[in-house]
C-alpha cells in the first residue's frame, strides 16, 4: 500500500528521533544561540498539526539533538529576513510577505531557505529572486522533514534510493518531484 501524506502527520514528534538514530547516530549537532528568534509567535498562527510539528522540530533544534547533516544551522534557523535586508515575495512574484508569514527551518546549501508558511506548507525561498516558488512546496513540515531525512540518508549512503523512491513518488510532493530542482532530481 502506497504511503500517504496523512500517514506522515505527527512524524516529527513520533518518528524523527528513531530515523535520526538509525541513519545519523554520530557527528556534529545543530547548535543555535539562545538569542535565536522565538518560534512561539509564529506557532500561534499555524493550523494545529502544523504548529505541533514545528514546535516539536523547534525543541529538537534548540536542544542540540538534531544532526548537522540536515542543513539546519545557526544562520538558517529562524532566519530574520527583514533584519538581513531580504524581501520575501509570494509565489505570484508580486505579493510581499514578512517574517510573520514564514519561518525558516534550514537551507539547501545554495543560499536558499526552506520556510514554513502560515498555511503549514513548506516551500523554498530562492535568494536570488527573493521569492517563494510554488513548485517547491511540501504539504506539511512532517512530510518535508520525512523527505529531507531520507534524502540525506541516501546521499550519505546509509539508505538505498530504491528503498524510498516509490514512497517519494506516492507522496507526490513538488519539492521532491520537480524535474530540475526536486530532491529526486539531485539524487539522479
Amino acid at each position: 500500500m502506497p504511503l500517504t501524506v496523512d500517514q506522515l502527520t505527527g512524524y516529527v514528534e513520533r518518528g524523527l528521533d528513531a530515523d535520526l538514530a538509525r541513519w545519523f547516530p554520530g557527528g556534529p549537532r545543530v547548535d543555535v544561540p539562545a538569542s535565536t528568534r522565538p518560534v512561539a509567535p509564529f506557532l500561534a498562527g499555524l493550523p494545529r498539526d502544523a504548529a505541533a510539528a514545528l514546535a516539536a522540530f523547534d525543541r529538537r533544534v534548540r536542544s542540540g539533538t538534531l544532526p548537522g547533516v540536515l542543513d539546519v544551522a545557526d544562520w538558517s534557523y529562524g532566519f530574520d529576513f527583514a533584519a538581513n535586508g531580504c524581501r520575501i515575495l509570494d509565489s505570484d512574484h508580486e505579493t510581499e510577505l514578512s517574517d510573520d508569514d514564514v519561518w525558516s527551518v534550514g537551507a539547501d546549501g545554495g543560499g536558499n531557505y526552506y520556510v514554513v508558511l502560515t498555511s503549514g506548507r513548506v516551500a523554498v525561498w530562492f535568494h536570488e529572486e527573493e521569492v517563494i516558488e510554488a513548485h517547491t512546496q511540501y504539504d506539511s513540515l512532517d512530510v518535508f522533514v520525512w523527505s529531507v531525512v531520507r534524502y540525506h540518508a541516501v546521499r550519505a549512503g546509509v539508505l538505498d534510493l530504491a528503498a524510498v523512491e516509490a514512497d517519494f513518488r506516492a507522496l507526490g510532493q513538488p519539492g521532491v518531484l520537480e524535474p530540475q530542482l526536486g530532491l529526486l532530481a539531485s539524487l539522479s
